[in-house]
């Protein structure tokens, strides 16, 4: 884990100047060779760091670092009512909040770097400092887990629209929990629920995006990955986090009201496999043939096989387009 020294060393450099190694060690008050070896620990985390001959360092494309003050300014006196936290390196943002729930409720937490992130079926979520969105958002709903079966796909709404919103088009859904475009992972969703079966119950909603990767993250990724810069250039993180809070919050509040039926039909609009075949690996790894028909009132997934409809849900179903 990168310590706060290197994010403090990080937020001095994120201008794109030169600043000289005498000038870096004054700013956390060590020597210049402590500052060499904080650098080199940030640059094995995937950032690209230049040096210049006699004048000093600096950070090859340089993008703002999360900012609280300026996330809560672009949400607004009139914004939704969430409270947003950053964190230089966390082991998960979820794994913090389900440590301090219930009392997580409307509360954004965010960091430049995870070091056990966490995607669906145990995998890991791979995030690089200064490119990418890892946030976690809590939230309590009056009902059960039950109710809440369709709360991934109407995330994915929210995130989609907050995408366009901030001038990223063309973001499609992959049913349970991606985002991509053009067949290309730009994110994913994960959310954990506790709570008693018939409510109240918590949702920690996790949510990981690719803002802008390096060469070097994509080639550690097992699969074609896209990100925000490839989509539509330079975005600024503090204001896509502050239109996905909103964009959630406002998702959230409707969806306590009229559940998934609410989001139905704008989900299947922008499923990327809707009315496609697809191969379908079922838990015990057998794999089933059919085409997508769309999501049903729970947010399950219904595949036509030959005039027959199967129903699917989350877990460790897993969904992809027929290679035939």
């Amino acid at each position: 884990m990168l310590p706060s020294l290197a994010f403090t060393l990080l937020r001095r450099l994120s201008d794109g100047e030169v600043h000289s190694g005498e000038a870096l060690a004054a700013t956390i008050g060590m020597t210049r060779s402590r500052v060499s070896q904080l650098l080199k620990q940030a640059e094995a985390s995937g950032l690209t760091l230049e040096r210049v001959r006699g004048r000093g360092y600096r950070l090859v494309d340089s993008t703002p670092f999360l900012d609280r003050d300026a996330i809560v300014r672009e949400l607004g006196p009139r914004g939704p009512k969430v409270t947003v936290e950053i964190a230089d390196a966390i082991d998960s943002t979820s794994s913090e909040l389900l440590r301090r729930a219930p009392r997580v409720h409307r509360h954004l937490l965010a960091a430049e770097w995870q070091t056990a992130g966490r995607g669906r079926r145990g995998r890991a979520w791979t995030a690089v400092v200064g490119g990418s969105l890892t946030f976690s958002l809590g939230w309590r709903f009056e009902r059960g887990a039950g109710f809440l079966a369709g709360l991934s796909l109407a995330v994915g709404v929210a995130i989609a629209r907050a995408l366009e919103a901030a001038g990223c088009p063309g973001v499609l859904l992959k049913w349970p929990n991606d985002l991509v475009h053009r067949n290309r992972k730009l994110g994913g969703i994960l959310i954990e629920i506790s709570g008693d079966a018939l409510g109240p119950s918590l949702a920690v909603i996790g949510v990981g995006l690719n803002v802008r990767l390096p060469e070097i993250a994509r080639r550690a990724i097992a699969q074609p990955v896209t990100d925000c810069a490839a989509i539509a250039g330079a975005i600024d993180r503090n204001l896509l986090l502050a239109r996905i809070a909103a964009e959630l919050a406002t998702t959230l509040e409707g969806y306590e009201r009229e559940g998934f039926g609410a989001f139905r039909a704008e989900w299947q609009r922008r499923h990327a496999l809707q009315g496609q075949p697809v191969d379908v690996t079922l838990p015990d790894g057998s794999v089933v043939h059919g085409s997508v028909v769309g999501a049903d009132a729970d947010g399950a997934l219904v595949v036509d096989r030959d005039g027959r409809r199967m129903r699917l849900v989350g877990g460790e179903v897993s969904l992809r387009r027929a290679k035939r």
